[in-house]
C-alpha cells in the first residue's frame, strides 16, 4: 500500500517512532514538524523508493501526506 510506505519513509527521516501518529491527513510541516530539509529527504526517499520524478512545481503544492499519496497513485 503506497501511504504505509509513504507513511515509513516520513517516520524514518523524521525520526518518528509511532507510525500510526502519521496519518493521510498529516500536514508535514505543521503536525510533522517537517522543515524545508526534510521535505527535500522525503522527496527524493520516495521518488528512489517508487521510481518516479517528482517535478519543483508539485512539491510545492504537498502540504499534507494525502497530497504525496494522491500524487503517486495517479503516476502508479
Amino acid at each position: 500500500m503506497i501511504f504505509e510506505r509513504v507513511r515509513k519513509i516520513i517516520a524514518n527521516i523524521l525520526k518518528i517512532k509511532n507510525l500510526q501518529s502519521i496519518t493521510l491527513e498529516s500536514i508535514l510541516d505543521d503536525d510533522l514538524k517537517a522543515d524545508s530539509l526534510d521535505a527535500l529527504e522525503i522527496i527524493m526517499a520516495i521518488e528512489d523508493a517508487f521510481s518516479i520524478e517528482i517535478p519543483d512545481e508539485e512539491v510545492e503544492r504537498f502540504r499534507n501526506v494525502s497530497d504525496l499519496v494522491s500524487f503517486i497513485e495517479k503516476l502508479k
